[in-house]
C-alpha cells in the first residue's frame, strides 16, 4: 500500500446508526442453514466477522415468508419461530461483538425451481411469468401475489426491528424477484407495475413503502440494485445518467436511505465520460449515502460471464478504493471473498499487515469459518 487506510476507518453515522468504520460485510449466499433455521456455525460465522472489526454486517439472502421466495437448499429463511430465534442469536453475538447488522430479506423470483423447499409443488414467480426473456416458463404473478409479497417484506422487516437488527437490506438486484420488476427483459406488463422505466420500480417502491410503515420512523433502510443480472451480465437498467436518474428518483423518494450499488469491479467506470462508478453516480443524483461493492481487495470479479459463483482472487492493492474514498465517491465498502478468506481483513488492513492477508480461494466455500 502506498497510501494511508485511515479514511477506511472513520466513522460513519446515519440517524441511530452509528458505525465505528466503513467496512461492510457484502451478503454472500452460503447455504450452511439446514432445516432454514441459523444455527451454532452461523452465529460464529458471523460473530467473528464482526470481532475482526466489521462496521456492518449485512447478512446473505434470508428468505422472506412467501411459498415462492426460495430458490436455493439450506438457505436461511426469516419468518417462523425457530429461524427467528437463531437469528436473534447471530444478533446478539455480534453485537456482543461491537458490530451492526442487516438481515437481507430477499425473494428469488422466477429463478425458483419445482421441487425447492419449503413447498416443492410451488413454482418460480415472475411479473410477467419469464425467466428469460422470450421464455414463459413460471407463474405469472397476480394482484394478490403482489400484495402477498408486498407484506411479507413488511412483516420481516418488522421482525428484523423486533429482534434487534439495526436496519435491514431490500434485495433488488442480480435478477431476482424485485430486479425482474426493474428490468424491461423480463417485466412485459402494462398495469401500474410496469410499462416504463419509473413503473417498474413501483414494486420496489411499494415494498419500501409498506417497510417503513412497518417499522420505525428512523430504522435505516437499504436497497441493493444491480445493472448486471445473472441472466444476463451485459443488461443495463440505464444506459446513461438520465435514465438512472428516472430509475432511482422514485426509490429515493419512497424512503431508501442508503442504496447498495452492486457491481462486479468496483473500479470500473459506469458510464462513458466520466470515471465514477454506479455507486458515484447514485450518490451524486440522490445525495443517499451510497455502499461501493465490486472485488474489493482481490484482482478478480467474483464470477464470469454464464456463471455465478465465486472465483478465486488473489490479494489486490487498495489503493483505488481508498482514493475514491477520499474523493467521497461512496460512503461505504462492502467486502465479500476477501472476508471469507480472512475473518479479521478489517484489522489486518487497519494494522497494514497485509502480508498477513490470505488469497480467495473456491475450497474455502467448503466450510462456514
Amino acid at each position: 500500500m502506498s497510501v494511508s487506510t485511515d479514511s477506511l476507518f472513520q466513522p460513519f453515522s446515519l440517524g441511530p446508526l452509528e458505525l465505528p468504520n466503513r467496512v461492510v460485510m457484502a451478503p454472500m449466499t452460503r447455504t450452511y442453514s439446514p432445516g432454514n433455521v441459523p444455527n451454532d456455525l452461523n452465529v460464529e460465522y458471523y460473530r467473528k466477522r464482526a470481532a475482526g472489526g466489521v462496521g456492518l454486517i449485512i447478512t446473505e439472502g434470508t428468505c422472506v415468508g412467501h411459498a415462492a421466495a426460495n430458490g436455493y437448499p439450506n438457505v436461511p429463511f426469516f419468518y417462523g419461530e425457530k429461524p427467528l430465534a437463531g437469528w436473534k442469536k447471530v444478533v446478539d453475538a455480534v453485537h456482543a461483538e461491537g458490530g451492526k447488522i442487516f438481515p437481507q430479506l430477499w425473494h428469488v423470483g422466477s429463478v425458483r425451481r419445482a421441487g425447492t423447499e419449503p413447498d416443492p409443488d410451488v413454482p418460480g414467480h415472475g411479473p410477467s411469468g419469464l425467466v428469460m426473456p422470450g421464455k414463459k416458463r413460471c407463474h405469472e404473478m397476480t394482484e394478490d401475489d403482489i400484495q402477498d409479497v408486498i407484506k411479507a417484506f413488511a412483516q420481516a422487516a418488522k421482525d428484523a426491528m423486533d429482534i434487534g437488527c439495526d436496519g435491514v437490506e431490500i434485495h433488488g438486484a442480480h435478477g431476482y424477484l424485485i430486479d425482474q420488476f426493474f428490468w424491461e427483459g423480463l417485466n412485459e406488463r402494462s398495469d401500474h407495475w410496469g410499462g416504463s422505466i419509473e413503473k417498474r420500480a413501483n414494486f420496489a417502491v411499494e415494498i419500501i413503502k409498506a417497510v417503513r410503515a412497518a417499522t420505525a420512523p428512523d430504522f435505516p433502510i437499504c436497497l441493493r440494485f444491480s445493472q448486471w443480472k445473472q441472466q444476463d451480465y451485459s443488461i443495463k437498467l440505464a444506459n446513461n445518467p438520465e435514465e438512472l436518474e428516472r430509475f432511482l428518483k422514485p426509490l429515493s423518494d419512497a424512503g431508501v436511505d442508503i442504496f447498495h450499488c452492486s457491481t462486479r469491479r468496483f473500479w470500473e467506470p459506469e458510464f462513458e465520460g466520466s470515471d465514477l462508478n454506479l455507486a458515484g453516480w447514485t450518490k451524486k443524483i440522490t445525495g443517499k449515502p451510497v455502499i461501493t461493492v465490486g472485488s474489493v481487495g482481490l484482482d478478480r470479479a467474483f464470477s464470469e460471464p454464464g456463471q455465478v459463483e465465486f472465483l478465486e482472487g488473489k490479494i489486490a492493492k487498495l489503493d483505488t478504493l481508498i482514493e475514491r474514498l477520499e474523493k467521497d465517491e461512496f460512503d461505504l465498502v462492502a467486502v465479500g471473498r476477501a472476508l471469507i478468506a480472512n475473518p479479521d481483513w478489517a484489522k489486518q488492513v487497519r494494522e497494514s499487515a497485509f502480508d498477513d492477508l490470505a488469497a480467495y480461494v473456491p475450497e474455502m466455500l467448503k466450510e462456514l469459518v
